[in-house]
């Protein structure tokens, strides 16, 4: 990834390089083994759960499934409170994680990819939130999936957060990045 160059480049950050309105099941395995991807990074909450759940869709976990069956390798990447549902979360999809990722801060995503044994142009973060899953897997290199989020139900503080990517949005589109 170029260095940031001002105040455009700490905006190109925000950047997807993809954007699923559909959510995560919209996204097919052999594009992403196409591009060079061999990890895929996966936030939790209202990506491939609603918040606070732990019951995972059906289609998510055939999409899951899917990925694995393309020789991609998963990680989950979460910023949960709650390390018990993650595990459990982990367990049933059979996918490794990183607990307290603080995103987007870079640890987290770092200890995930060298788990993997992956670099970051090897990889994609997919999630739900701009200034967390978009700009922690911008900040690292890897490339960025944004997927709707599967329910109006959140954090209250992620409720906040999203009016500031409200208007991300909203010059991610006018400016054609989205």
């Amino acid at each position: 990834m170029a260095p940031d160059r001002g105040a455009a480049g700490r905006l190109n950050r925000l950047c997807p390089d993809r954007y699923c309105p559909l959510g995560v099941t919209e996204i097919d395995p052999g594009d992403l083994v196409r591009l060079g991807i061999r990890a895929v990074l996966l936030d939790v909450d209202n990506t491939l759960v609603g918040w606070q759940r732990e019951d995972v869709p059906d289609a998510v976990v055939q999409w899951v499934a899917s990925l694995k069956a393309a020789g991609l390798r998963l990680y989950l990447v979460s910023n949960t409170r709650f390390p018990r549902r993650l595990a459990r979360l982990a367990a049933r999809l059979d996918v490794p994680y990183v607990r307290k990722a603080a995103k987007p801060r870079r640890a987290g995503f770092l200890e995930a990819l060298a788990d993997l044994q992956v670099e970051p142009s090897e990889a994609v973060m997919v999630g739900d939130q701009i200034l967390t899953d978009i700009l922690g897997g911008n900040r690292v290199g890897m490339r960025t999936i944004l997927v709707a989020p599967m329910a109006g139900r959140e954090f209250v503080g992620t409720k906040l957060t999203r009016m500031a990517e409200a208007v991300v949005l909203v010059w991610l589109r006018r400016t054609g990045r989205l």
